[in-house]
């Protein structure tokens, strides 16, 4: 078994997730056999997510099969609780698994389906290990973080590694793994002996360590540092773990004499240290790496090149060159309540740009906080008022994408009801749907105190109402969570269309409310039409508009299936109506001719 550890300098954000990533995919393409790479990170903020993912696109490049696990030291069991201002959105997998969104970044460069295992935090350690303890597994030993924590998480790592991840058959070659946090973090250092003891179990040839640092300028000087990442790396040795690799974040291309210092005071080869610069698209980091030999290093270190083919990254090159080379902008409205930090909607992002490339478009999004849209904000915010209504009037379609609790519900009632009314393309997702039959019971049928049970449990009209199956008094791990199969009603509808006319349409989910079963007969009456249904027929999951020519809301997720060329049909759907493309789109396919 073979094992690559990627971790952190002393900042973060580098991205060592999209390096990772890269260089798996670069490797995959060269044919190797690599049982398991783990990847770490001890800085946070530097992007490691990006640069796990990044090593194994360029792994799987050379084709090897590749799998990913992110290591999260906090003490929490998942990201499920957590809000989106401290940790981003919540990523959710098929198993119903809510973990970071840096598993989004895994699952999209790598084309997998991860599990909830691949997530690995404190918490679940610990749990595990307490369990063991009160089963009486320990036989009356005393429980201690050296062996039993440790012994944990090695297993865990060994276990989730061999689980295939790709479709097919048998285990992967390679697991990608990040370590989240910094060197030196209090919480981290369970996982970094534990990750010692691995590197010493398996040897020099099955184990590569690739160390994510930033190599800052100042502006005065002008002259790039490496102070912060050679006390990184003496941390880290001090810890029992030498970095093979340094992957080297910065805003320009690192000089020959950086790298040079960087050679003599971290003790790494020249060729061992990787640069990944600034570039105007994450879609060029596995090919950074691949330019630098990325493959070739990591695969002379494991001992594996006489195995090696050349990588392939066309695709990856046509995509990132495609992307750059857009002309023609779309402008979509992004009505949310978490819009103050991006990475609250970073799969929704993604989405919307996998289609903007299908469609030769480049994305432009106006993040509108939907509390700003509301009349309250007109006496207190006049200037965000107005300019909140005025960049929703000139967007060319406009997402109200999930969310939990009652700020900024009526800003986002009042953007459906825009879209409704002026027949501007809507994606309502999740709350989204919810959102939109909430505006239209008020609207059309005139019960102006229409609401969810959520934002005003005494409601008069309940459209939106809690689920029966779902926990009051527990958060976590307590939603309609994962893939759930939704039935299409009607071939003759836009959803169905956009999914090829399937049948039926298997896709994420993550929510506690549902619309009432008991308005659904009066809503149909007044021209709002649910043309998707769970498989029990009582579960409203898509709902359309059919005067409108593109008003479609959705229960489920759509974005965290979505993938690089192969984006999500209703995002495409969405993109395509809101540059005018849609009605062509479909009459090509229904000739035959996409």
């Amino acid at each position: 078994m073979k094992f690559v550890l990627v971790t952190g300098g002393v900042v973060s954000g580098l991205g060592k997730g999209v390096t990772a990533s890269s260089v798996g995919v670069v490797l995959k393409a060269c044919g190797l056999r690599v049982t398991s790479i783990k990847i770490g990170g001890v800085v946070s903020g530097l992007g490691k997510g990006v640069t796990a993912s990044s090593v194994g696109v360029v792994l799987k490049s050379c084709g090897i099969r590749v799998t990913s696990i992110k290591i999260d030291p906090y003490l929490n069991t998942d990201a499920g609780t957590m809000s989106p201002f401290e940790h981003g959105e919540v990523f959710v997998l098929d198993d119903g698994g809510e973990v970071d969104l840096d598993l989004g970044n895994y699952e999209r460069f790598l084309d997998v389906t991860l599990t909830r295992d691949n997530n690995i935090t404190t918490g679940k350690i610990y749990q595990s290990v307490l369990e063991k303890e009160r089963r009486g597994d320990y036989l009356g030993k005393t429980v201690q973080v050296v062996p039993h924590i440790t012994d944990a998480i090695r297993e865990w790592i060994e276990r989730v590694s061999a689980i295939p991840v790709d479709g097919k058959e048998g285990p992967a070659d390679v697991c990608v793994i990040e370590l989240g946090g910094t060197v030196g973090d209090i919480e981290s250092m369970p996982f970094i002996e534990a990750l010692r003891q691995l590197f010493f179990a398996v040897g020099q040839d099955n184990f590569c360590l690739i160390h994510v640092s930033l190599i800052p300028v100042l502006g005065v000087v002008g002259e790039q540092k490496t102070k912060p990442t050679q006390h990184s790396v003496r941390e880290l040795r001090a810890l029992g773990l030498t970095p093979h690799f340094l992957a080297c974040r910065s805003a320009q291309p690192l000089l020959e004499s950086t790298k040079q210092k960087l050679s003599q005071f971290c003790h790494v080869p020249v060729s061992n240290i990787l640069n990944i610069h600034d570039v105007p698209n994450i879609w060029h980091i596995p090919l950074l790496l691949r330019n630098q030999n990325a493959n070739d290093a990591i695969l002379k270190h494991l001992n594996l090149l006489r195995v090696a083919t050349p990588p392939d990254l066309q695709e990856w090159t046509k995509r990132a060159e495609t992307f750059d080379n857009l002309q023609n902008t779309v402008r979509i409205a992004m009505v949310g309540k978490y819009v103050g930090l991006t990475d609250s909607y970073l799969s929704v992002v993604k989405a919307l740009q996998h289609a903007c490339i299908a469609c030769s478009l480049k994305l432009s999004i106006d993040w509108i906080a939907a509390s700003d849209l509301e009349p309250e904000s007109a006496e207190s915010t006049p200037e965000a008022y107005a300019a909140a209504w005025k960049t929703l009037e000139e967007a060319a379609g406009i997402l109200v994408p999930g969310g939990f609790g009652d700020r900024g519900v009526q800003g986002m009632i009042l953007a459906a009801k825009y879209a409704r009314e002026k027949n501007v393309p809507y994606l309502g997702i999740c709350l989204g749907m919810q959102i939109s039959v909430i505006e239209f019971a008020r609207s059309v049928l005139g019960l102006s105190r229409a609401d969810s049970t959520e934002f005003n449990a005494d409601t008069q009209n309940p459209v939106v109402i809690f689920m029966p199956e779902g926990s009051k008094t527990h958060m976590g791990s307590t939603m309609r969570l994962g893939s759930r199969r939704t039935l299409l009603q009607t071939p003759d509808c836009i959803t169905a269309k956009l999914y090829h006319s399937s049948e039926y349409v298997d896709e994420r989910h993550r929510h506690r409310y549902e619309v009432n079963p008991e308005v659904v007969a009066i809503l149909e009456e007044a021209g709002l039409r649910f043309v998707g249904k769970d498989e029990s027929g009582k579960r409203m999951e898509i709902l359309e508009l059919p005067s409108h020519p593109f008003y479609v809301g959705v229960q489920f997720h759509p974005e965290f299936k979505s993938r690089p060329g192969r984006p999500s049909a209703l995002f495409l759907g969405l993109v395509l109506a809101a540059s005018r493309q849609l009605e062509e789109y479909l009459k090509q396919q229904q000739n035959g001719s996409l």
